[in-house]
Order: structure tokens, then sequence, then C-alpha cells
């Protein structure tokens, strides 16, 4: 799915956004091969450049999460005060559904994909802090902690050296989560018009547009809906494998 958002404009027969009445509502043929939709646009090259979109949200939301969430994290697990302040904070967010915060964000501005990724992100932030402190306040306590801080290391430098390494691969694990969430996310807020842009084709929209025509025209909605059924098996199969690949027992375990 990766290479097919990356290659999109080869692998693409026509622009996606280009409206063609005269072509509205074609079935699935050797010219258009998952037909077309109630204004003539191309469903393969919509759903084709759809893919970016959603990659796109998943891995920036990801990315995003996951460094403020490292931030937070190292703060809140710093200071008992800190602790208390900075992860009361945190719950209040974890409380904030994504969508509801999308539709709001999109009704105080212009809905675009930026919109949604900060969305998606400001909730995301909260859960991987909470895996973080965890994390580092079992670390705090290992032997090879307790030694650093014999020998005089600083605090910036046990961080550094010490905890950021070990943290790389939980976090790791939970951007693969996170990056399924919003996906599913996003495609949710385009489905409802708080969005992507109508202009800007991604699997929610492209679904919301062939919603009133699905009894007629079922293709509209099942061929988005696959590829990103597809997409978020494939994420969720991601994170779990580096889970497994990170903590070999946890497969044991389970």
């Amino acid at each position: 799915m990766a290479l097919v958002a990356i290659f999109a404009p080869l692998i693409g027969t026509v622009d996606p956004r280009a409206i063609a009445l005269e072509n509205r509502l074609k079935p699935p043929s050797s010219e258009f091969w998952f037909g077309t939709d109630a204004l003539g646009r191309d469903l393969y090259s919509r759903v084709i450049y759809g893919a970016r979109i959603s990659l796109l949200v998943g891995a920036a939301c990801a990315l995003f999460a996951s460094l403020g969430g490292v931030v937070v994290g190292m703060v809140a697990a710093s200071s008992r005060w800190l602790d208390s302040v900075v992860m009361r904070i945190m719950d209040g967010l974890m409380s904030i559904p994504a969508i509801l915060l999308g539709i709001a964000m999109a009704a105080i501005s212009r809905g675009s994909v930026g919109t949604v990724i900060a969305a998606i992100t400001i909730v995301e932030v909260p859960r991987v802090a909470r895996m973080i402190r965890g994390v580092v306040l079992s670390l705090r306590e290992e032997p090879f902690i307790e030694a650093a801080i014999a020998a005089g290391s600083t605090e910036p430098k046990i961080i550094w050296r010490h905890l950021l390494p070990a943290v790389v691969s939980p976090l790791t694990v939970q951007a693969a989560f996170v990056a399924s969430a919003a996906i599913v996310i996003e495609a949710s807020l385009s489905f409802i018009g708080a969005g992507t842009p109508p202009t800007i084709p991604s699997w929610g929209n492209i679904m919301s547009d062939g919603k009133a025509l699905w009894q007629i025209k079922p293709h509209l909605v099942f061929i988005p809906a696959g590829f990103l059924a597809v997409t978020m098996l494939g994420v969720n199969l991601l994170g779990d494998g580096l889970r497994n690949a990170f903590d070999p027992h946890f497969s044991e375990r389970a």
C-alpha cells in the first residue's frame, strides 16, 4: 500500500479530480477499472490517490504523537510533582474523542489534512506519554541507572545514553498502533465531512460520495472500504510483528 501511495502518479489512469459528466456512474470496465462516480470521476484513480492521504495522516500522527509523547513522558517521570500535574492534563486530553475534537477544529477553521493531523495528534500524545512514563519509571529502579547516578552522570546524560535507547522498542510498537488509529479516524472525519476537503480524494470522502448510491452502485463504497480494511490489517500486523520482534517472550506468554 505504501508503494501504491508513492507511485500513484504512475499507476493512476487519469486525474482523480477530473469531472466528466458524460461518464457518470459507469460500471467497472477496461476503460474505468473500478467504474466512475456520480460526477464521472475515475474511481480507480481516486482510490489510488486516496492511499496517499491515509498513509500520510497515519505516518504524520505517529511521528508527532511519538515525539510529543516522549517529551511529556520524560518530563512527567523526572519529578513527582510534575508527574502529578502533567499526567492529570494528559488524562483530561485522553477523555476527548478524536472525532469530536476534529469536528470542533473543522468548525473553527477550514477543514484540511493539517487540521485532521492536529486533532488526532492531540488525542494520541497522552497515550504515548503514559507508556513512556511507565517505562522510564520502571527503568529508574534498575541497577544500571543507579550505577550511572552514583558515577556522577547528569540527568541529560542519563536520558540520552540510557533512557532514550530503552524506550525506542516500545515506542516503535506504539507508533504503529497510533498510525492505525489515525487512519480510521481520518476516514471517519472525511466521511462525515469534517476531515479532508472534498477536492482532495481520500477513502473517507470517496465513501461519503458513494453512500447515497450504495444500493444501486455498492462498489462506490465497498472498493474504498476494502482498501481501508486491507491497510488497517497491514498496519496492525506490522504493530504485532514489531511487538513480537522486540519482545520474543510476548508470543509465548500470549
